[in-house]
């Protein structure tokens, strides 16, 4: 009995390893070409696209944080203060638009560095994803620029007439208006007199503004003096053409900025397609660690 019990377990197993036929099963070992315990070392060049796809991502998410705290701080500097109102609705504010470009950048950024750092295809996939989607995106809008100029001109013209609106209600209007009509030389939307229609320069509005113009329409806004007249615009309206044209531009900035923009149309292009370049660049070293960690 005690020879039994001892060859039992001994034949149980020799019995769970045959198979039908009467073979013993082998086994099981490593396959070297299904997994490696010991991965193969990288090359000299896979390591050098790994490190340099990681800066890649580490500057662009450092871009991305920094336009992100700019959008935050605009939008918090612009906040109401408890029982006041919102001047301009949130989803119109210009700062908006910084917080989501940043939030982009540095959600893809991070993506592309952890996934780098970690060796992720998860993360790489999703890098590779959202680079070729902002690619097409761009490559889409320069297109509609160049087949939809005519309604796009007009929308640019749209939104300058409510820039002109807007001008007291948003301080980052009235930075971008300030800053194109005095680098640009000129005053309102086709003219002037565009800033009629303004209720805070209106000539039936009440106030020291009323039949005036901003300060950044005037011919000299230092008036000879090192600080900067405030108030040289007041009354422009109320003048005659001739007066007017002494003390303010009278041309309006439609004009002058399509003329601006069809001069740097060559810059605009070349950044755009640098854009486009470092994008692609960033993809394919993407592509390469990926190809690495697969």
């Amino acid at each position: 009995q005690a020879s039994r019990l001892v060859e039992l377990p001994y034949s149980s197993i020799n019995d769970d390893d045959d198979d039908d036929d009467g073979h013993s099963a082998p086994r099981a070992t490593a396959d070297p070409g299904v997994w490696y315990p010991n991965p193969p070392k990288a090359s000299p060049f896979s390591r050098c696209v790994r490190h340099l796809a990681f800066l890649w991502n580490l500057l662009f998410l450092l871009l991305g944080l920094l336009i992100l705290a700019v959008g935050v701080w605009g939008l918090l500097a612009k906040s109401p203060l408890p029982g006041e109102e919102r001047g301009v609705p949130l989803s119109s504010d210009p700062m908006l638009l910084f917080v989501l470009a940043g939030l982009a950048a540095t959600a893809v950024s991070l993506a592309g560095c952890l996934g780098t750092l970690c060796a992720s295809p998860c993360l790489l996939r999703f890098f590779l994803g959202a680079v070729l989607a902002f690619g097409a995106l761009e490559v889409l809008g320069g297109l509609l620029l160049l087949l939809a100029r005519r309604r796009l001109r007009d929308a640019l013209r749209d939104l300058l007439l409510l820039c002109l609106l807007r001008y007291q209600e948003d301080p980052d209007l009235q930075f971008l208006v300030d800053e194109v009509q005095r680098s640009l030389q000129c005053c309102g939307l086709e003219s002037y007199r565009d800033w009629e229609s303004n209720p805070y320069f209106n000539c039936s509005a009440p106030g020291v503004q009323a039949c005036g113009v901003p300060a950044s329409c005037c011919q000299d806004l230092l008036d000879t003096g090192s600080v900067p007249n405030t108030q040289c615009g007041f009354g422009v309206l109320g003048m005659g053409v001739v007066a007017a044209g002494a003390v303010a531009h009278l041309g309006g900035c439609g004009a002058a900025l399509g003329a601006w923009l069809r001069g740097q149309a060559g810059a605009i292009a070349a950044g755009a397609t640098a854009l486009v370049l470092v994008e692609a660049v960033g993809a394919l070293m993407a592509l390469k660690v990926l190809r690495d960690v697969m």
